[in-house]
Order: structure tokens, then C-alpha cells, then sequence
């Protein structure tokens, strides 16, 4: 049964959802998002169910994009263009400051985030089309900077290859993140494009714990899995960086030092970090996750938490939300500067072409003779 009511500026804390229901998610709740005119409450009222509510399933929606590059203007990341071929992720990550952008589509950045997802499944011929545009100037495409372009049902549908088929076809530069193991199927193609400078693989490592990333990241690779998919990357000649992230202050900040020389041993010369980022509804389902998995330290990881981001749970301003302010912050980036230097990594100085961009030939455009 669900029931409604009448829904405030900003939703309280609802009731969780039963464990059974959501065994092997990250989410705790999936009450309605800021822009639902009312919030809805599923609960078991005893009489259409017997008792029992169905547990969260995974549903796949296709869905034909209208345009497939993203751009932005923000000053503090890598890159001003991105593809995401999927919404939603199945991988559950608890920490995961694209859950929000699930609201947009008028669902829950709870358990709707990573159980109804959609597939863009024209992004590839959207791509060559955006790409064939006469006033197209090539700029590094970074592959997956929303939701994970390799999350499980890359393996049915495919998208994040055909997008790379088109990119590899055009001489077009791509930077791609995941936390999967499955980019080592693509190895035939990201190796050709290595050879033309044209790709960068990151491999998000959040802890080496497994019990830990099972319960922040509940379907993502095991981090054995991406270290050994770093070496498969590193050994194929392709660029591979391990991104520490996020970092969760008395949670997972401790194993810095770790993550680094196991990425650095596996091949991964290059290396980032994000701090936790708690955006919107984010910040409610993560104090929910925490005091479910963690209530002996909860207090004391919001707290220092909210000493990096002058006393709240986040602040949005570039050059702070990601890496935060103040002396906890300052120390974290002390440390990963420090590892850096002792390991030697970050020196190579990366940088993709783009001097061999050709335009793919449009349907019924006459193929160049030279």
C-alpha cells in the first residue's frame, strides 16, 4: 500500500525499507524527490500482500536520447564533455552524488536510483551525428562521469563498446571512469586507440576491504577485481590512473597510503582523490546507510565531514566540494601528495590528441577522395 502526504521544502527522514527488500542494495529508503508535489510511503498494510512486499527488482528501460554530449563550465574538473549512456546504476553505491539527478526524472535518489534504470540505445548513431557537425571542434570526451558506463547491464546492452567504436572510428580522444572489471572486454579497442594517444582508462578504488566495498558499493567489482583489471589495462599499453574515491573521513581515509601502492604495483602511474560529496538528498541516504552499518562511528565521521565544509554537510562552491577546507582536508591532501612523490606517480604528464580527429561521413555525404 502506499500512502501520501503532503510533502515540505525539504523531505524528513522517512521510514527504512525492510532489509529483506533491499538485500544487496545500498540505499535504505526510497521516499519521493524534491520535485514530487507529494512524498509517497510504501508500507505493508497487511491485506493486498499477505504480509509480504516484493523486493526491488532491477528494471531496464530503453530510452532514445535527443543528444548524447553533455557539456559543462565547471572550473575544478578535467573535462568540459561527457557521455553517460545509461541513467541510474545498478552498482548501488551508497556515496554516489549522481543519485540526485534521479529526481529529474521523477524518481527516488534512494532505491529507484539503482533499480530503475534506463538505456540510451541510440547514443552511438547519436554520436557519429554530433560528431559529423561542421563546427564539431574535438575536445577529450570523458566516458561515464555520471553513472558507470560499465555497470552490469553493459553486458546485454552494449553501449558504452558502440560509443567506443564511433570514438576509435574518429580519432576521437576518451577518458573513461568506472569501478568495473568489465572495461577489460574492451581491450581490443582501447589498446588501438592507446597506441594513438587517444584514450585514458581511471579505475575508481574506493577501499582494498572487501567487506567494507560490499557494503558502500554492493554491486561494483571487489577491488582484487579492479586492481587485476589496472594490470590487464597497464600490460595492454593503455594509460590507467586509480582514482582514491571518494574519501570518507574515519571510514576509509586510513588506507590512502594502501590503495595507492597496490594501484601503483599493479601499473597505475597516475592517481586522484575526491572527498565525500553529499548533495541534496544525498546527505539524508547517507546518514541513513551510516547509522545502519556504522552507528558507533556516525557521529564522529559527519562530524569531521562538516569540519571540511565550514560546519554543513556540503558545500557546492568550486575548488571546496570536492576536496573540502580546514585542517582534516588539508592533512588528506598532504598524504596523497606525499604517496605521490614517494611512488613517483603523476609524473608522465598525459595528454591526448586530438590533432587526429576525422569527421565521420553523415549519411548520404560524399565520401572525401584524398
Amino acid at each position: 500500500m502506499v500512502a501520501a502526504r503532503n510533502k515540505s521544502a525539504f523531505p524528513a527522514a522517512g521510514p527504512l525499507v525492510d532489509a529483506e527488500r533491499r538485500r544487496g542494495r545500498g540505499a535504505r529508503s526510497n521516499r519521493s524527490g524534491r520535485y514530487e508535489a507529494e512524498v509517497r510511503e510504501e508500507f505493508d498494510d497487511g491485506w493486498e500482500t499477505l504480509g509480504e512486499l516484493e523486493a526491488f527488482k532491477t528494471e531496464v528501460r530503453t530510452e532514445q536520447a535527443r543528444s548524447i554530449i553533455a557539456t559543462n563550465d565547471s572550473p575544478d574538473i578535467s573535462f568540459d564533455q561527457s557521455i553517460n549512456p545509461y541513467r541510474g546504476c545498478e552498482h548501488g553505491c551508497i556515496y554516489c552524488y549522481a543519485r540526485p539527478t534521479h529526481c529529474y526524472l521523477g524518481h527516488s535518489a534512494g532505491l529507484d536510483f539503482e533499480t530503475k534504470l534506463y538505456a540510451k540505445i541510440n547514443a552511438a548513431e547519436l554520436l557519429e551525428k554530433e560528431l559529423s557537425k561542421r563546427n564539431y571542434q574535438p575536445r577529450t570526451i570523458a566516458l561515464g562521469a555520471i553513472t558507470d558506463p560499465y555497470q552490469p547491464i553493459e553486458r546485454q546492452y552494449r553501449i558504452t563498446r558502440s560509443v567506443l567504436e564511433v570514438l576509435d572510428r574518429a580519432n576521437h580522444p576518451v577518458g573513461i571512469v568506472t569501478k568495473s572489471a568489465l572495461v577489460v572486454r574492451d581491450i581490443d579497442i582501447l589498446s588501438r586507440m592507446a597506441e594513438r594517444q587517444l584514450v585514458k582508462v581511471a579505475l575508481s578504488v574506493t577501499t582494498l576491504d572487501r567487506h567494507l566495498a560490499r557494503k558502500m558499493e554492493p554491486r561494483a567489482t571487489t577491488p582484487a577485481r579492479r586492481l587485476e583489471a589496472i594490470r590487464q589495462l597497464s600490460e595492454a599499453g593503455i594509460p590507467t590512473q586509480v582514482m582514491v574515491a571518494p574519501i570518507v573521513p574515519a571510514l576509509n581515509d586510513s588506507e590512502i597510503e594502501r590503495i595507492l601502492e597496490a594501484a601503483y604495483e599493479a601499473g597505475a602511474r597516475d592517481a586522484g582523490y575526491v572527498l565525500l560529496r553529499l548533495p541534496l538528498e544525498l546527505k539524508d541516504l547517507f546518514r541513513e546507510w551510516l547509522l545502519t552499518e556504522f552507528p558507533d562511528r556516525a557521529k564522529r565521521v559527519l562530524h569531521i565531514l562538516q569540519s571540511m565544509h565550514g560546519g554543513r554537510d556540503y558545500i557546492s562552491e568550486f575548488g571546496i566540494r570536492q576536496r573540502g577546507s580546514g585542517p582534516y582536508a588539508d592533512q588528506i591532501a598532504k598524504r596523497f601528495r606525499l604517496a605521490l612523490k614517494r611512488l613517483g606517480m603523476n609524473e608522465r604528464g598525459l595528454k591526448l590528441r586530438t590533432d587526429l580527429f576525422r569527421k565521420p561521413n553523415s549519411r548520404g555525404e560524399q565520401l572525401q577522395l584524398l
